[in-house]
């Protein structure tokens, strides 16, 4: 028994991929060519636990339609879209052309592509360009840290009742309980985590899960 997460060490990472869901060729191919394509922005791509658990996630609460907020090369995508039946609709937006074309090549790969539509341009544009009724049954925030909370406030008007928000990288690698870390992004991520502790629409945990991932239910 324990009652704090136990840290993750590569041996221990390596060992819960090994014993999750396998990942198939095309998820360890477009893996590959991201880094080649662009190795300084690897690391912006969720891991293989992350995509099982948000595929999963995605069947277990029966989602048809979803949005993603910053696409990159695809990965991301095709998890949650594997996650939705064949009729159901994914919205990516992302602003930029090259890496969305990367993704748009293992969409076709991953045979999700019909159940996709991109939309290229800032994302908060698309968003407030959307009916605000609700609408989704789970959104995937993973886009520029300081535009965070606008994101979220775009979104949770447009998410059903019990409807499931997902944002990436809320731990911001432990910078944001580092008093030095003061750039841009780490206190974009604080302010948006501030903002869900207070947002009573919500309720939501941060889990240890890539590099901090918080699940909030729209209530």
């Amino acid at each position: 028994m324990t009652r704090s997460t136990e840290t993750i060490t590569p041996e221990l990472h390596s060992y819960l991929v090994a014993h999750s869901e396998p990942v198939d060729d095309v998820l360890t191919d477009l893996a590959a060519e991201t880094e080649r394509l662009f190795p300084g922005f690897a690391g912006m791509q969720i891991g293989p636990e992350q995509g099982a658990f948000m595929t999963l996630l995605a069947q277990a609460v029966g989602a048809r339609d979803v949005v993603e907020v910053g696409t990159f090369t695809g990965y991301s995508s095709i998890c949650l879209a594997r996650g939705i039946p064949a009729d159901g609709a994914l919205l990516a937006c992302d602003i930029s052309e090259e890496w969305t074309s990367v993704a748009r090549r293992y969409w076709e790969r991953a045979e999700v592509a019909d159940r996709i539509t991109l939309e290229l341009g800032p994302a908060l544009d698309t968003l407030r360009a959307l009916p605000r009724e609700p609408r989704f049954d789970l959104a995937f925030l993973d886009a520029d840290k300081p535009g965070y909370v606008g994101y979220w406030e775009e979104l949770v008007p447009r998410m059903r009742p019990g409807g499931l928000l997902l944002a990436d990288n809320t731990l911001s690698h432990g910078r944001v309980v580092d008093p030095a870390s003061t750039d841009a992004s780490v206190q974009g991520i604080r302010d948006f985590n501030d903002r869900l502790v207070a947002d009573d629409r919500v309720s939501q945990v941060l889990l240890p899960i890539g590099d901090g991932l918080t699940l909030a239910r729209k209530r």
